[in-house]
C-alpha cells in the first residue's frame, strides 16, 4: 500500500512534533502528535495552533505506529520532502539495536509543491500531497 507522509518537526533538525500517513485507497490515516515542550517561535506561531489533535507520549505514538502499519502486507512511503523519510524512520528506532517491527517498506521521495486546506497540519498536508499524486 502507498502511503503518503508529512511530519511537522520543531524547527531545523528539531524533535518531531507529528506524522500523518495517508493511503492511496483514502481509507483511514494515521495521525498523531508529539509534546513540544520549547517550540521554536514559528513553530509556536504556525504549527502548533493548528495540530487539532491532543499529544500522545512517545511509547504510545510508536505503539500506534507499528498497529496501523502492520494492517498492511508492505508499505510504499512516498514523501514530498526527504527529512519526512529521515523522521518515519527515526521513529521506528525503541532503543539502541531495537526498532518496531512493520511489513517490508519502500521510500520514494517526489517533489511536488501542494497547499493544504490547513498548511502546516500534518494531516492535511499529507491529504493534499496524496491527491496531487494521485491526479497525476
Amino acid at each position: 500500500m502507498r502511503l503518503f507522509i508529512d511530519c511537522e518537526w520543531n524547527s531545523y533538525k528539531g524533535d518531531l512534533i507529528s506524522i500523518a500517513l495517508c493511503p492511496e485507497d483514502k481509507s483511514l490515516c494515521f495521525y498523531e502528535v508529539l509534546p513540544c515542550a520549547n517550540p521554536h517561535p514559528w513553530v509556536a506561531e504556525h504549527v502548533i495552533p493548528v495540530m487539532g489533535k491532543k499529544e500522545i507520549g512517545l511509547d504510545e505514538f510508536q505503539y500506534r505506529l507499528r498497529q496501523y502499519l502492520m494492517r498492511f502486507d508492505f508499505v510504499h512511503i512516498v514523501a514530498d520532502w526527504p527529512e519526512d523519510v529521515s523522521y518515519f524512520c527515526n521513529a521506528l528506532i525503541t532503543a539502541p539495536g531495537v526498532r518496531l517491527n512493520t511489513p517490508p517498506l519502500i521510500f520514494e521521495v517526489l517533489r511536488i509543491d501542494t497547499v493544504s486546506l490547513i498548511p502546516h497540519n500534518a494531516l492535511s498536508d499529507a491529504m493534499a500531497f496524496r491527491d496531487a499524486v494521485l491526479a497525476l
